[in-house]
């Protein structure tokens, strides 16, 4: 199996929470370095001791306890909520969440969609008031069928959200390129035809100055 096989079947058996806990930019980048050989299998507290188990199996290795460095295993589902009498509607949560489980906008009361929110807490520290906090859910631990549905559900928000980032990043950057080519002067008939009468009216006037230097000089020698 080809190291890109590997990691996509690595990436499959992981939460999607993209909350960087592994010390990596997100779950594919935590499978890539999985199949590298870069990184240990213990190394993702929302996935807990079930995806250890299942990265154990596929790769043909034994379990290992989760590595506390990178936090611990939750025994029940959190999501987050915003305390709307304290919000600011500064948005910097809309920004933080790679699953778009935040609604809102600039100035105006923020919300989270309970439902899609996977737990990542990645909106929590940009807050400048405080205003996130953590709620555990009344629901169980989903079994293992459930949550990789879950999972691949959330990977799909991310994709999503990767890909509309990158759609306006290049809108944003088309707009500049057109008003930079705006700006720019750009010569029509009519400046070039100008700029020709300009240059043979100097020409005709340098013309006539050697020619009546030339006069001169031709009276000065009789």
């Amino acid at each position: 199996m080809g190291r890109q096989d590997l990691a996509a079947r690595v990436d499959d058996l992981l939460p999607q929470t993209q909350c960087g806990q592994c010390d990596y930019a997100g779950c594919r980048p935590y499978a890539d370095a999985i199949a590298a050989g870069e990184a240990e299998i213990n190394q993702c507290p929302p996935g807990g001791q079930r995806t250890i188990a299942a990265l154990a199996e596929l790769l043909g290795r034994d379990p290992l306890p989760l590595n506390p460095d990178h936090g611990v295993e939750e025994r029940q589902p959190t999501v987050v909520w915003i305390d709307e009498s304290q919000c600011i509607g500064c948005a910097l949560c809309i920004k933080a969440c790679p699953v778009d489980a935040i609604v809102g906008a600039a100035k105006r009361m923020h919300t989270v969609i309970e439902s899609e929110c996977t737990g990542c807490d990645l909106c929590i520290p940009p807050c400048p008031v405080d205003c996130i906090h953590v709620r555990v859910t009344a629901d169980t631990m989903p079994p293992p069928d459930k949550a990789l549905e879950r999972a691949h559900h959330a990977r799909r928000r991310y994709r999503n959200r990767q890909q509309r980032l990158t759609r306006l990043q290049h809108e944003r950057e088309q707009r500049r390129a057109d008003k930079k080519a705006a700006i720019a002067p750009i010569p029509d008939a009519a400046t070039a035809r100008g700029k020709d009468e300009r240059q043979a009216v100097i020409q005709a006037a340098i013309a006539r100055t050697r020619a009546r230097r030339a006069r001169l000089r031709g009276g000065d020698s009789d």
